[in-house]
Parts: structure tokens; sequence; C-alpha cells
């Protein structure tokens, strides 16, 4: 059941695929709902269908029927020009390889998503969430002196800088050692906290899916009750 207060409803959600081998299905029958503020992580086997379902919750793949709901509005029943500045608006991503722009600078990675909605005042928003995420002095560096736990960080904060209502994050810590792992996870969590953001992980790791308010498990395709 979908409550009207939701900000992410996903709907009998399935997935397959076919090749000339036949037809594969990756998800089946996927229904949940996310309050405001809320987190949650998404776990599961190796191919269990984490990250497909990921994707579809950000609208970047479509599923073969269901929808995703995001703030009341159904992404599938838009174009996809639409799609994407709903996104702008309302998703922000991190994913496990950082996916920084290489030939710009610290700052200028996190003030991008702040330029392409068109925000005045960008450097100096961007300039604030480097400083939360401990860079204040990483500001013009490029991602390629920068440490995997200080890319990551910069991810985080583009993620964060346009006050996403949901936030998508795919493996965070998959590339980071453990303590620079935790260092991330503990940042993250607290963005979530001061800035409201709902928080979406997909995750290996037990000990951070057990951080999150719900733990939803996909075994082969499916939701298993936890």
């Amino acid at each position: 059941m979908v409550c009207s207060d939701s900000i992410v409803a996903v709907q009998h959600i399935f997935k397959s695929v076919s090749d000339s081998t036949g037809t594969l299905t990756i998800l089946r029958d996927i229904d949940f709902a996310l309050a405001p503020r809320e987190t949650a992580a998404i776990v599961g086997a190796s191919g269990s269908g984490k990250s497909t379902l990921l994707s579809i919750i950000a609208g970047l793949d479509t599923p073969t029927s269901g929808t995703v709901r995001l703030a009341g509005q159904d992404i599938f029943t838009i174009s996809e020009d639409d799609r994407a500045a709903l996104r702008a608006q309302k998703v922000g991503f991190v994913f496990q390889s950082f996916q920084l722009m290489g030939n710009l600078t610290a700052l200028e990675n996190v003030m991008l998503p702040l330029e392409l909605s068109g925000t005045k005042n960008a450097r100096t928003l961007a300039t604030e969430m480097l400083k939360r995420v401990g860079l204040g002095e990483r500001l013009a560096h490029y991602p390629k002196v920068l440490s995997g736990g200080e890319q990551q960080r910069v991810a985080l904060a583009r993620a964060f800088v346009v006050q996403p209502a949901v936030l998508l994050a795919d493996e965070p810590t998959g590339s980071l050692d453990f303590a620079t792992g935790e260092t991330v996870m503990q940042l993250m969590f607290e963005l979530n906290r001061e800035l409201g953001t709902t928080l979406v992980l997909v995750t290996h790791d037990k000990a951070i899916a057990a951080r999150c308010e719900r733990r939803i498990v996909i075994e082969a395709g499916q939701i298993k009750l936890d």
C-alpha cells in the first residue's frame, strides 16, 4: 500500500530482458514506499537486481511494467526531458566510481548541478558544502590528485548541494578501504539528517544496512521479508 505522503513509491515493478536465448526476469512485482527523511538499504546477492531497481527508481531505466512515483509524479508518464528535469530538482546520486568530471576542479564539480539549474550563487553554495565535508582546502584540486575518500566526499557534496528530496547511492563505499568508507558513510548519514533527504542505498555491507531504518532484501528479483 502506498501512503499519500510517500516521497518514493515503487508500484508493482517488473523488469525483463529478452535475447536469442529467451526472456530473463530481473525484477518481479517490487512494491514499497518510502517516507520523507527515511533511510533504506537495498540488499541482496550480486545479480539479484539491486542496481537495476535503483536505476528504475531514478528513471534512468524503464520497467517492463509498473511505475515509480517521485514526490507524487508518475515518472514513466512524462517525457524523458521532463524526467531529467525532475531528477535535477529532486534526486541526488552517489556512485561507487565517484563519476566526477576529471577536467573540473572539486569546486567546479560541485558547482555543476547548481549551474545547470540556474542557481545564481553556485560558487558560494558549492564552497560552503565542500567545507562541510572537510574539503575547504581542496577547492582548486582536480580529481586525479584527490584520494578515493576525498573524491567520494566531493561526490557527496555535489549530490547534497542541491538539497535533493531523495539521494540514491550505489555501493558508495565499494571502492574505499574500511576506515575511509566509515568516514564517508558517517558523513552521508549526517547530511541526510541535516537536510531531511530520503536516503536509498544499495550495499553489500551488513553494518551499513543495519544503520538504515529499512532493509529491502532482494532475492532472485523479488522482495524477501526481512
